[in-house]
């Protein structure tokens, strides 16, 4: 099933799935040789904008016979479920105290303004602006996306089929409009909303409707359009509380769709008619720790409504011949075992972690219901190679693997069960394959990257073998790849294990401690870096920095394993395994200690926040951006849309008292104490429904009362925006810029640890 559970970081993965690489080259920690940071210049006194102060309002904790105070937990607005729809409803003094916080880190970066507007033009020029897609057939349409010079958002469109004997959807050089049909242009939909997000796009089987959900605020609220492509008016009373997650029927005449709770959580799915009329409810989620999702197999003989969490799903069928049919479980949840669906004509392709299969293997069931009992071996576990992925067209089925590392695709032929790999040369890179609309086809779409190499798409025959270059990315203000280098390097972890480390730089780079170095990290739900082009690392990479990312465990990068090794009551591996790579990268001449500055994201911003409190003195800066660091408080608020669902990553502290304990060792918040912390950027958005906006907020407050450095604590709420910070192309990159002026701010700054 071509679907997705929701989580609390997906959107920040694209800030660093993009620098990784490989010559095998072991860096290890060896505490005998530690470089000792340089003496620090003293900086000559200027006058700097006063930081606020927010107050202090004492609020007790009791919980499992402990006791905590929480003077910050004012910040928290009781009526954050409005806030999120209408966040003119947010409590004057906690608006008054966003503002003055976002006026402060706007007055102390002041002299970074030229800088961020050079970063910003930098990475703008790297993107094609009127770039298009590689179009995806489908019957008699080719369907793609497109941006307008200057445009924010994509034109979504379709065509006439291209003609092309081998390879449909080819693109056109010219990509001419005479016969374009334009489905949904997003720039004229986001006119008058200071956010606008689109979410799962389709064209309905018939190709006479096409829908949409949009989200005007950040609030992961969406309402779902449907468009009559007949007369291209779009239809009245559309879905709305929707979670975004939505499927045609096969037959056309239904939408299936998710319904979005008070809390924000997805809980219930909704049948209605495709052009309007009665919802009716055909599936409830009691547990409020389980997520739902809703998708079509690749054969489309079925829809399929999945429910999990992070270590048990669950999914139920609907079949496309009876439309209006209840969904009928698969394999009732059982705890621990997670399983999801394709279907391969005669059988399902069942993708499983079963019977103890740690990365995962594939079954097959011939039974028109293929419960666990019907289960057949077809790919079997093999520890080390995780599958990531399977599904299948009418005569093959594409499996993705990583190893080391890095990916593969393996092609499987039906009739005989011959397989063979789509092969690339470089050590280390990324493929990522899909089969597209169609079902019966031989014809599947691949893309190829690496640190170096901006992306390809392929066109691949599964049965002659044959591949054909259908798109390369441009950059207009160009790039050559010789100009830089790429490593892999592995660091040892304090219980041995060897964490993979990459750098990327400019060829001849000097190793010897002089570069800055900004070091990347994640290490949560399973989400892997994987070794991709990126247009913004290069802004710091050609200023003379080396760019890394720490593969810490947490991900899935060495296998589902390195992230059970990085979750619940191993989580503090993740954090050991961060600044293990600091130090080895140091040892090995690409950054001085205290001069590096940290960059995470969401999960990762629980990182920034445990590796601030644990080594504050290896930093230059810290950014955490939309930070998960008030754990304990956030894992113990039920009404929140992720505290159930994620008690299996992190533990229920509400009801465990070994997770409570646990909790609290690390949580990034409650471990906050007096010593000297770098400077600290903190970034979020008032809409936020995955972290929300007071746990930056509270966090910059903290670390400045405790601080005993000096430096400068930054908080920047965007009051427009959600997790995924602005919503437009460009409006993004000026994000991504202000964080990278940061970073070189504070390391030219090199402020004082005393």
């Amino acid at each position: 099933m071509k679907s997705h559970l929701n989580r609390r970081n997906i959107i920040f993965t694209s800030v660093a799935t993009s620098f990784v690489a490989g010559f095998g080259f072991a860096a290890t920690p060896d505490p005998a040789s530690k470089k000792a940071a340089p003496p620090v210049t003293p900086q000559p006194k200027t006058t700097l904008p006063t930081a606020p102060s927010p107050a202090k309002k004492p609020f007790e904790i009791e919980q499992l016979g402990y006791k905590r105070s929480d003077d910050y937990h004012w910040m928290k607005d009781d009526n954050w479920q409005a806030v999120l729809r209408d966040p003119s409803l947010i409590k004057a003094d906690v608006k008054a105290a966003l503002i003055a916080e976002n006026a402060y880190s706007a007055a102390m970066l002041a002299s970074t303004q030229d800088l961020q507007t050079q970063i910003f033009e930098e990475m703008k020029g790297r993107i094609k602006e009127d770039d298009a897609s590689v179009p995806s057939p489908d019957g008699p349409w080719e369907y793609y996306s497109r941006f307008e010079k200057g445009g924010q958002h994509p034109i979504l469109a379709r065509r006439p089929r291209s003609t092309t004997p081998f390879l449909d959807g080819v693109p056109s050089t010219d990509l001419t409009r005479a016969a374009e049909y334009i489905l949904l242009n997003e720039d004229e939909r986001a006119k008058g909303h200071d956010y606008y997000q689109a979410s799962g796009a389709q064209h309905s089987s018939d190709h006479a409707l096409y829908a949409w959900g949009e989200d005007t605020q950040g609030s992961e609220y969406y309402t779902i359009q449907v468009r009559d492509l007949a007369t291209g008016e779009i239809l009245p009373n559309p879905i709305t509380s929707s979670a975004g997650d939505f499927v045609f029927s096969k037959d056309s005449q239904y939408i299936y769709w998710i319904w979005r709770d008070e809390n924000s959580r997805p809980a219930k799915v909704f049948r209605r008619p495709a052009r309007g009329g009665e919802d009716v409810l055909i599936y409830e989620e009691k547990d409020e720790g389980f997520f739902i999702s809703i998708g079509a197999v690749s054969s489309e003989a079925f829809v399929v409504i999945g429910a999990g969490d992070h270590e048990t799903s669950e999914s139920w069928l609907i079949p496309a011949s009876d439309p209006t049919a209840m969904p009928v479980v698969v394999e009732p949840r059982t705890p621990g075992l997670k399983y999801d669906l394709d279907h391969w004509d005669d059988r399902f392709i069942v993708y499983t972690n079963a019977d103890d299969a740690i990365d995962f293997k594939i079954m097959t069931s011939t039974a028109a219901v293929p419960a666990r009992s019907t289960w057949q071996e077809f790919v079997p576990h093999r520890p080390g190679i995780y599958v990531t992925s399977a599904e299948v067209t009418k005569r093959h089925m594409i499996r993705t693997e990583r190893e080391n590392a890095n990916t593969r695709i393996v092609i499987t032929r039906k009739s005989d069960l011959a397989e063979h790999t789509i092969s690339v040369d470089e050590e280390a890179y990324s493929l990522g394959a899909g089969s597209g609309f169609e079902y019966d086809t031989d014809i599947i779409r691949y893309a190829y990257t690496s640190p170096t190499t901006p992306s390809q798409t392929f066109g691949y025959n599964m049965e002659s073998r044959e591949k054909v270059l259908l798109k390369t990315q441009v950059i207009p203000s160009g790039h050559n790849p010789a100009d830089y280098t790429a490593r892999r390097l592995y660091a040892t972890a304090p219980d041995g294990e060897k964490v993979p480390v990459t750098v990327l730089m400019k060829a001849g780079t000097k190793l010897d401690g002089s570069s800055p170095l900004l070091l990347y990290g994640y290490g949560s739900y399973g989400i892997p870096m994987d070794p991709t082009f990126s247009i913004r690392s290069l802004s710091l990479v050609n200023r003379g920095w080396i760019y890394a990312i720490a593969h810490i465990r947490g991900g899935t990068e060495k296998g589902y394993g390195w992230f059970l090794d990085g979750r619940k009551y191993k989580k503090k591996n993740t954090f050991t395994d961060f600044i293990a790579a600091c130090e080895s990268l140091c040892d090995a001449g690409y950054g001085t200690r205290g001069k590096v500055v940290a960059y995470g994201g969401s999960a990762g911003g629980m990182l920034m926040g445990a590796i601030a409190n644990m080594r504050p003195e290896l930093w230059a800066g810290v950014i955490g951006a939309v930070p998960f660091v008030d754990v304990l408080n956030t894992m113990s608020d039920t009404s929140l849309p992720l505290t159930p669902p994620e008690w299996p990553e992190w533990g229920n502290p509400l009801e465990d008292k070994q997770a409570y304990e646990y909790i609290v060792s690390y949580s990034p918040y409650d471990n906050i104490e007096a010593k000297p912390y770098p400077p600290v950027l903190a970034t979020g958005g008032l809409s936020d429904p995955r972290v929300t906006y007071w746990e930056p907020m509270k966090w910059i407050a903290k670390l400045r009362e405790k601080s005993t450095s000096g430096a400068p604590m930054l908080l920047k709420i965007n009051m427009e925006a959600g997790h995924g910070g602005a919503s437009g192309r460009f409006d993004f990159l000026k994000e991504i810029a202000f964080d990278y002026a940061f970073a070189i701010w504070a390391q030219d700054k090199g402020w004082t640890k005393t």
